[in-house]
């Protein structure tokens, strides 16, 4: 059987805290600031939790 490849996609953007948790970038941070209030473009600075429907699929992709 061969070895299981990680998916570098993923890997590239999923970060796996101390405590085993999934942690994400958010979406609609890339361009277009003039439309977004202040508040809005910080709170989507902060990583998020990948949410638990996709939990399973995305530690299979990571290989863990």
């Amino acid at each position: 059987m061969p070895k299981m490849k990680t998916d570098k996609g993923a890997a590239k953007r999923i970060k796996v805290t101390g405590s085993g948790r999934l942690r994400r970038d958010q979406a609609f941070r890339g361009h277009n600031f003039e439309t977004k209030s202040s508040v809005r473009t910080r709170r989507l600075g902060r990583a998020a939790e990948v949410a638990k429907a996709d939990e399973k699929a995305v530690r299979r992709m990571l290989g863990i």
